[in-house]
Parts: structure tokens; C-alpha cells; sequence
């Protein structure tokens, strides 16, 4: 069984991604051809947005929408503690200090409370200018950007989306004048969003690869320059420093044949699949011991998630003992399941951030760290492997 099947998606589009990478080998364009400017069109128009420039990979992203908002020395930067090392790693790679931010332990996404109460220590104990915030849509589920949104505007802060795992995932809002609803997508929720393109994304590529997104065009024009070398009015005027970070033709191509896959089906499937999940392990939880606690992912009213991991919570709740996820994984293994942990240690405990201290408590990342257990999830996964799957857990506790 794989974690994230894509040679089950492969085979499934083969026809269409091969024919799509003949066609980039055919016309020999492999640095931004055609298919580069069809798919930043194409993801602009389904996000939502003005602008969607394409880059080498999410990393990047980050990196072109910090330096787009001039962010730097001296600048704090909202970070959550329970993430990839990326979405901090970018910030001090601008010379700005991550400050880490507590999680609802329910969402895994950033919590505005904690949120609030790392601006007001950063202004009352620091010298640092309170810049940004870079909110998560940890697994797939966009944050709690209302309530985000509310406490930016309040302190002065832009707001950059890191949607490398949440591309899809969308929020139903009512509209007041109709009674109806309406859709805002994932990478549409900050000042900027970026997303990643990495192959077990929602929608990967066949390497590395990310996207911009903005409704400011003088950001989109400073990215457009720094994503190539910081190019002024063609490419050997220079007119800024900047990156060699462009997604090359055959990566795009390819992202076109998975984004109508991913449009048509894919989006439903997973969803389909995580229903199943939940429903499953919360019906057969009543044949493990009582001292163990097994919490099935959680989505707000009116949320969708694009599901980049399914990931359940195992707890002791009394206190009375340990859970051994190590052997837990140990014995899923021994069955043919496979199982990841994101994310084992929080942010505030990498080795590269010791000389970084954090300003709030974050107990709840603290927490999940310890207990937190990734399963097989993706579009093309069967109920009978979803069923393996949950019987393979409940049978190994």
C-alpha cells in the first residue's frame, strides 16, 4: 500500500501526461513555454485572483512574497509552531525573527488568540516591528482567517497564506443579498498566498514547483522580477537582486492534465475518502482499551479541506501511562500500512531556532507533536483499503 499513491495517478492519466510531456519535448521551449502562462491563467481563474505567477517550488513562494512586502531586519513575523520547517525558515532567511504562535488543537491551524497575544508581547517586550503573519492550512483545512483577518487589520499586519498543503480546500460564506452561498478557495485568503507544487501535494507535479498568489499588481510585478534574477524590462537588465526560481514548461504541462483531474474528481474522492476514515475509526473505537483515546480529524462548518494528510490524534487522556506511536507505527508496518508523522517536533524546539526564543506558551503544538499520526490518504484510495487501513489501527492497539 502507498502513503500518497501516484503511480495509481499516474496510471490513471498516463495517455494524457505522457502525450503533454511529449509536446514540451517536442516544441524544446523547457523554460517557461506555453504551458507555463496557460496554468498560472488557469490556476489564477480558479483560485480567484488577479495574479498567479509560478516558481521553482513553495519554499520559493515564501521567500518571493516577503520580499515583495519588504519584509527584513527588525521585522516580526507570525509563525504557528506546529508546521513545516519552511514556513519559518524563509522568514529568518530574510533577516526577520519568526515569533511562534499556539494551534487550535482541534484545526492544527493557528490560533488568533494566541495570535493576539504574541503581538502584544512582541510590542510590550521587544524591539521588533510586528510585520506579518503567515497563517497555515495545515493538512489541507484553510485557517481561521475571519478572526485572523480581524486582529491583522487591528496591529497593522499583512497577512501571507501558506496554502503549499491546503490547495482546494475552500470556505462556503453566506451572501446576505441572495440567502445563498459563495465559494472562496484556498490561496485567495491573504495579502499574498503561495502554494507548493511538490509531488504528494493535493496537486503535485513530477517535482519541484510553487505559485504566488495576489490581487496587488505592484506585488505581482516585483515577483514577476525576483522570480528571474530580479529582471528589469528584459532579461539582462537587472534591476534588484533577486532568484533563479522559475517552474520549467514540462512541470506545468504536466499540472495542467492533474489540475483537470483534480477539478472533475479528485477534490470529491478525497473528501469521500476521509468521510469514511472518520466514520470507520469512530465506530470501531469502542473496541480499544479505554485508556487510549483516538481523535478523528475535525472540520468547521462550512469548511472543505483538500485533505493533504489524514491526521488523527492518539492520547492517554487519564495521564496513567505513555502511548508508544513509535510502536504503533512499528506494527502498521508489520500489516503493510504505511504511516507518517507530521510534524515530530514543533518549531520552537528545531535546533536551528535556539538562539530564537519565543514569546507565548504554545502547549497545544507541544502536544500534537507527541501524538499526532498521518495515514494513507489520497484521491485514488479504495473503501477496502480505507477499511484495512482502520482495522489494521484499531487491531494493533
Amino acid at each position: 500500500m502507498e502513503f500518497r499513491d501516484l503511480k495509481k495517478q499516474y496510471q490513471t492519466l498516463k495517455a494524457d501526461i505522457d502525450r503533454a510531456m511529449t509536446d514540451v519535448a517536442t516544441s524544446a521551449h523547457f523554460i517557461m513555454g506555453a504551458p507555463v502562462k496557460e496554468l498560472e491563467q488557469q490556476l489564477a481563474e480558479y483560485v480567484g485572483v488577479k495574479h498567479c505567477l509560478s516558481c521553482a517550488n513553495g519554499t520559493d513562494a515564501l521567500t518571493l512574497a516577503l520580499k515583495a512586502l519588504g519584509i527584513g531586519k527588525g521585522d516580526a513575523v507570525f509563525v504557528p509552531d506546529f508546521t513545516f520547517f519552511s514556513t519559518a525558515e524563509v522568514v529568518s532567511l530574510e533577516g526577520a525573527t519568526p515569533v511562534f504562535v499556539d494551534v487550535d488543537p482541534r484545526t492544527f491551524n493557528m490560533d488568533p488568540k494566541s495570535l493576539e497575544e504574541a503581538v502584544r508581547c512582541v510590542l510590550d517586550q521587544m524591539t521588533l516591528r510586528p510585520k506579518a503573519v503567515i497563517a497555515v492550512d495545515l493538512f489541507g483545512l484553510p485557517a481561521n482567517y475571519p478572526a485572523i483577518r480581524e486582529i491583522a487589520k487591528k496591529e497593522g499586519l499583512y497577512i501571507i497564506e501558506d496554502g503549499a498543503q491546503g490547495f482546494g480546500g475552500y470556505v462556503r460564506r453566506p451572501k446576505a443579498d441572495t440567502g445563498g452561498f459563495e465559494i472562496q478557495r484556498a490561496c485567495s485568503f491573504g495579502d499574498i498566498s503561495t502554494t507548493s507544487f511538490f509531488p504528494a501535494k493535493p496537486l503535485g507535479c513530477y517535482g519541484d514547483g510553487g505559485a504566488v498568489f495576489t490581487n496587488n499588481d505592484q506585488w505581482a510585478e516585483l515577483i514577476e522580477s525576483y522570480r528571474v534574477h530580479g529582471k528589469g524590462s528584459f532579461k539582462y537588465d537587472n534591476v534588484r537582486i533577486g532568484l533563479n526560481s522559475r517552474l520549467d514548461t514540462l512541470q506545468a504541462a504536466i499540472l495542467q492534465v492533474k489540475f483537470k483531474a483534480f477539478k472533475e474528481y479528485e477534490l470529491t474522492e478525497v473528501n469521500k475518502a476521509a468521510d469514511y476514515y472518520s466514520q470507520l475509526i469512530n465506530g470501531m473505537t469502542k473496541f480499544i482499551k479505554k485508556e487510549i483515546q483516538i481523535t478523528t480529524p475535525y472540520i468547521p462548518n462550512n469548511y472543505t479541506s483538500s485533505w493533504a494528510q489524514y491526521t488523527i490524534q492518539l492520547s492517554v487522556p487519564s495521564g496513567n501511562g505513555t502511548f508508544n506511536r513509535q510502536a504503533l507505527q512499528a506494527k502498521l508496518k508489520a500489516k503493510g500500512v504505511p504511516s507518517m508523522v507530521y510534524y515530530p517536533t514543533p518549531m520552537s524546539k528545531q535546533t536551528a531556532f535556539k538562539e530564537v526564543h519565543g514569546y507565548v506558551l504554545t502547549p497545544n503544538a507541544q502536544r500534537l507533536s507527541d501524538c499526532v499520526l498521518s495515514l494513507p490518504m489520497h484521491p485514488y484510495i479504495t473503501r477496502e483499503e480505507i477499511r484495512f487501513v482502520a482495522e489494521s489501527l484499531i487491531s494493533s492497539l
